[in-house]
């Protein structure tokens, strides 16, 4: 193994600084490898400078510092890339241009870092004969086959302590607070945040909502002389049989953005039960600012492993947390069930044991 490179592809996530050092460091004092970074995930491929050389001075100091040294790009998908030719909009696939650059830099394996649409991509090139090797990021906590992505830690920590500064306001003016929360189709930052933070409301797309239950949550509160109330709420969350509500709607190539249930729900609370009610979208700062210890470990753990994983030719894997031990998983095997919230499970279980509501009893 003497050639190495590295992308990080989809949304930012703290922690892609400290495994883009861990995966040099490696790379050059383990193995004596040199190790290119690719800027922009998939497009550094495409774009003149776009490549360049990482050193040890090059990840020197990013270990404390949020985002990625290397850029990012969550609408690079080189199978369906959107360009303008002659004033016109089309979608062409550059895959093909994308492998024949990666064979031409001579790569022994490219290191790929990000959540689920990043590693699809990755498979997909793998399945056409690229070295590929994933490494799971995203603050949504929801790719398959690893207990823990980075990331999550983080933003978790973000939305708790902005439900702990929502509560003395509510308080102060009785209102009801609630708090929009990032994570797709999965609710663990609603859930976690929720239980941490001591909301009184938590609602995640795995289980469907009633905007009455709620009303009668807050209006028990308020019989017991408790004048307000907090709402974690996940923005993938949605009533019982309506659809999520989007911020921007999807085209062939992009996927619709989620956002708004926070709104919708304060425009209920106050329509259908006069509570006066406010909200906050958290939004960005979740993926912001300084990794956590945790975030910072395992994100060097994962890149060092990476490495390892390249220089033994386990190519079409993805490093993972199973318990306290790194593993490495199948591509295939990670993306084939996200993970999701266990609405059986002892979180759901707990939070309904202290009184938490989730809007559907």
């Amino acid at each position: 193994m003497k050639n190495l490179a590295i992308l990080t592809g989809g949304g930012d996530a703290p922690g892609l600084n400290a495994v883009i050092r861990a995966a040099v460091k490696t790379a050059i004092q383990e193995f004596g490898c040199e190790i290119l970074g690719i800027r922009n995930g998939f497009d550094g491929f495409l774009d003149h400078g776009g490549i360049f050389q990482l050193s040890l001075d090059t990840v020197r100091g990013i270990l404390p510092r949020g985002g990625t040294i290397l850029g990012t790009a969550n609408r690079g998908n080189p199978f369906a890339r959107k360009v303008i030719k002659d004033g016109v909009e089309t979608i062409e696939d550059t895959s093909r241009q994308i492998i024949e650059n990666i064979q031409t830099l001579g790569l022994d394996a490219l290191i790929v870092v990000g959540g689920d649409g990043t590693l699809r991509i990755a498979h997909d090139l793998y399945k056409l004969g690229v070295p590929v090797i994933g490494v799971p990021k995203t603050i949504d906590n929801d790719i398959g086959g690893t207990d823990f992505t980075f990331g999550y830690d983080t933003a978790l920590n973000a939305a708790m302590d902005a439900i702990d500064r929502l509560h003395t306001t509510a308080e102060a003016h009785h209102r009801v607070m609630i708090l929009e929360l990032m994570g797709r189709d999965a609710g663990f930052i609603a859930l976690h945040a929720g239980l941490a933070g001591g909301a009184d409301v938590i609602l995640i797309p795995e289980i469907p909502f009633r905007i009455e239950a709620i009303i009668k949550k807050i209006r028990r509160r308020i019989a017991r002389g408790t004048y307000f109330s907090i709402l974690s709420v996940a923005e993938g969350a949605s009533p019982a049989g309506q659809e999520q509500v989007y911020a921007t709607a999807g085209d062939a190539v992009y996927i619709p953005r989620l956002g708004g249930i926070g709104g919708l729900v304060a425009k209920r609370l106050t329509e259908d039960a006069g509570l006066e009610t406010r909200v906050t979208v958290l939004g960005h700062l979740q993926r912001g600012g300084s990794p956590t210890a945790f975030d910072r470990s395992l994100a060097t753990r994962f890149g060092s492993a990476a490495v390892h994983l390249a220089n033994s030719g386990g190519f079409g894997r993805m490093v993972a947390l199973q318990g306290t031990r790194i593993v490495d998983i199948s591509l295939e095997e990670a993306l084939a069930v996200p993970r999701r919230v266990d609405v059986n499970g002892d979180e759901v279980r707990t939070a309904r044991a202290i009184g938490i509501s989730f809007g559907d009893e």
